[in-house]
């Protein structure tokens, strides 16, 4: 017979195994239903165009975060029944917010499904801020879905569409940017230029480790090796950078004065180097004396303040920072057993730096330059000595918008504006015309569609609407650099700024889409292959305070577009 001890345990056991079974009935429910599995926020890629999360000027090392003062907590009253816990406990229960589900993407049939899924998703999770969307299909030349369509919204690094666009168009994807070496004056025996030497920038956005392997000075320092080559030993003359070829101005109207030091807001110009940031590196010398401080690239443009001191250890307290545009200031200690380290730095005026780092490497390929460092223009009766060439447009746009890389947008706007002929001042404002010429005669885009006052997206004066985006799409897609600029965007879940987003969808592997993100702003256009076989160009925008739901919105509307399919 059983006891009264096996009863109970055996009824325990029926206990815990119904709970268990209604435990599986609730989670096989969660997985069948779409839209019911429970939210989990998503890694977020850290981008140049991200304002909130890019570290400021001086780079240090990351540190854990400071503690903070905190609340003593109140004395808690305890119940002096069991019953009134229990029941605390159950209004507490109640009180509690409810799981929202993840937004699940959908497998529309139809047009109208699509247009009705769409609705839905665009609605359901923001909770403030604006949004604009449009859908076309490209094989049909139908209009699937628009919501504010024709509201004129900040589109964050969406803007370097326009900017790949009108750089294709103007340049072709085979063009390349050269900066120049010229002497004005007469080369005489045993290599001596009596006169100037001049270095003349094209905005060439290239001339950094992302192309020319060998570190920061890599470039430079090739370029001093082909003036070398060219027999020459010593210039008696200045050492003259011409960077006139753009605009002066080197922080577009628009942006933020809280930007001012970040890497991903370096300011540009017709002569940049290493995307026109510094690396400043600390070594230790013997304990008690002074550290060593350098430059990469070494650069006659800075000059060093260094108060550092070497001590016992291994540890390093350094501060780097810039004074003014021309002085670069680096205090604290170091360990005497503690490694090199290294800190970035925004440069404060690119011509002066790079102009510097070339004398610096002219030095060390053994030519010596008597004269100053001075910023002018290239006479007109001077000799091109060597050149150095960019790689093909193509591949710098594939660069910009995979990477959403700024300064490259900055440049490559400009060089737009001034041709293939190279006659026309590199400016926002020449840039800006051309942009808005080819949108309206070109793209069929209404007059008041795009206002640019940048080339990457990250003044807050920008303004596009999400048809325009989806009709330079469309326009796009005919073009004969169509495919250099398809090409150039990532795709979700697998490369650069989509490589974590909308994995194990069918967006994956076929959605190829730029994206942008600010503190206000949440954008993805570009294309996606339907299930049919359909082409569709796409672009989600969204302003407003609400950006993780919005991201999140987007990531359930690509791949519903992927799955649709028409009836």
């Amino acid at each position: 017979m059983m006891t009264i001890a096996m009863f109970r345990s055996a009824r325990g056991r029926a206990r815990t195994g119904a709970r268990a079974l209604a435990l599986s009935l609730r989670l096989a429910v969660l997985l069948v239903l779409p839209g019911s599995m429970p939210a989990y926020p998503s890694p977020v890629p850290v981008t140049a165009m991200l304002p909130a999360t890019a570290a400021a000027a001086p780079y240090r090392a990351a540190q854990p975060p400071k503690r903070t003062a905190t609340a003593k907590k109140a004395p808690v009253k305890r119940s002096s029944t069991r019953t009134t816990t229990r029941s605390s406990r159950a209004r507490a229960s109640r009180a509690r917010a409810p799981i929202v589900p993840v937004l699940r993407f959908t497998s529309p049939r139809g047009d109208a499904a699509l247009t009705s899924d769409l609705t839905t998703l665009l609605g359901s999770r923001t909770r403030n801020g604006e949004w604009g969307a449009m859908v076309v299909s490209i094989s049909r030349g139908d209009t699937l879905f628009a919501h504010g369509a024709d509201r004129s919204l900040v589109p964050a690094s969406t803007m370097k569409l326009f900017t790949s666009a009108i750089a294709l168009e103007k340049l072709g994807p085979e063009h390349t940017f050269r900066t120049d070496v010229l002497r004005d004056g007469t080369l005489e025996a045993g290599g001596v230029v009596r006169g100037n030497l001049v270095l003349r920038g094209d905005g060439d956005p290239s001339m950094s480790p992302r192309f020319v392997r060998g570190g920061p000075e890599a470039a430079m320092t090739m370029l001093a090796r082909f003036v070398a080559g060219a027999g020459i030993t010593r210039v008696t003359g200045d050492l003259i950078a011409d960077a006139s070829a753009m605009e002066a101005r080197g922080i577009p109207e628009g942006w933020l004065s809280r930007y001012a030091g970040a890497g991903y807001a370096a300011p540009f110009s017709a002569l940049t180097l290493n995307e026109n940031i510094v690396i400043v590196g600390v070594s230790a010398g013997a304990a008690g004396t002074a550290g060593r401080v350098f430059l990469e690239p070494a650069t006659s443009g800075l000059v060093i303040t260094n108060t550092v001191r070497t001590v016992a250890g291994s540890g390093a307290r350094i501060s780097a920072r810039r004074v003014g545009n021309d002085r670069v200031v680096v205090s604290g200690t170091i360990g005497a057993r503690a490694g090199t380290r290294r800190y970035q730095l925004v440069v404060g005026d690119p011509v002066t730096f790079t102009a510097g780092a070339f004398r610096a490497a002219l030095e060390a390929q053994g030519v010596a330059v008597d004269g100053a460092l001075r910023a002018g223009r290239t006479p007109s009766a001077a000799t091109l000595v060597t050149t150095l060439p960019s790689p093909p447009l193509a591949r710098l746009v594939s660069v910009m918008n995979r990477e959403s890389i700024n300064i490259y947008a900055e440049l490559l706007f400009r060089g737009a504006a001034r041709g293939a002929d190279r006659q026309t001042l590199g400016s926002a404002e020449n840039a800006s015309s051309a942009l808005h010429e080819f949108l309206v005669t070109q793209v069929g885009a209404a007059a008041d569609a795009v206002r640019a006052t940048d080339g990457s997206g990250l003044s807050v004066l920008d303004r596009v609407t999400p048809r325009a985006l989806v009709q330079l799409l469309s326009h796009a897609h005919g073009t004969p650099w169509g495919s250099a600029f398809h090409a150039s965007l990532p795709v979700a879940g697998e490369s650069e700024l989509l490589r974590n987003r909308m994995r194990a969808t069918p967006a994956q592997g076929n959605l190829h889409a730029k994206t942008g993100t600010t503190n206000d702003v949440i954008g993805l256009s570009g294309y996606v292959t339907a299930e049919n076989g359909e082409i569709l160009a796409f672009a989600f925008l969204y302003n407003g305070k609400d950006r993780w739901h919005a991201r999140e919105t987007i990531d359930a509307m690509g791949p519903t577009m992927a799955a649709f399919s028409r009836e």
